[in-house]
């Protein structure tokens, strides 16, 4: 077990970047984590059992695609990425939407979360914590449907929070795309 995990470091060392959850389809150039042992996969880890067997401060970028709505708990989860990032970091993150049917169809997730989910990560939450994170953009995507075309809009003209506040439910999203990067002080 023990040159196994000598030879994971070893391997590990090659990459700068990770996908999280990657299962069978596995971003090119990347380390590839899952739970499970799926085609491609280069280390199985429980993403839910922190802290994670991978080093500290390596990864310059992390993806973790469809991913956050499945674990235990997303602040563990977060501080975890935090942990094995560089400074400077660049984090990509793919959710469905609250208001998507694939953020409810699928029984193993856990959350359906909103456009301002990393709000506690990348601000000063409750004046208590240092921020993990610096927010540089989140997208809402929508279906190729031509109705798609008036959330869209909406957005454009009043905000992400103004149509998921007022029109999400009837003018339903299909994903989150975040984007973070890591602050280390």
């Amino acid at each position: 077990m023990v040159e196994k995990e000598l030879q994971d470091k070893k391997l590990i060392s090659q990459y700068d970047s990770i996908d999280l959850g990657c299962g069978s389809k596995k971003m090119t150039d990347t380390w590839g984590v899952d739970h499970f042992a799926f085609p491609g996969v280069d280390q199985i880890v429980d993403l839910d059992s922190p802290p994670w067997p991978l080093p500290e401060d390596h990864f310059k970028k992390v993806f973790a695609f469809h991913i956050i709505e499945h674990v235990i708990s997303i602040p563990d989860f977060m501080r975890e990425i935090h942990r094995i990032s560089c400074n400077g970091a660049m984090v990509f993150l793919v959710t469905p939407h609250f208001s998507s049917v694939n953020s409810y169809k699928d029984p193993t997730h856990r959350w359906h979360l909103a456009s301002d989910w990393h709000s506690v990560f990348t601000e000063s939450y409750l004046k208590s914590q240092i921020p993990l994170f610096q927010h540089v953009k989140t997208e809402v995507s929508f279906g190729g449907n031509i109705f798609n075309a008036v959330p869209k809009a909406i957005i454009k003209l009043g905000g992400i929070k103004s149509w998921e506040k007022k029109f999400s439910f009837i003018l339903n999203a299909r994903n989150i795309s975040t984007i973070l990067r890591v602050v280390k002080e």
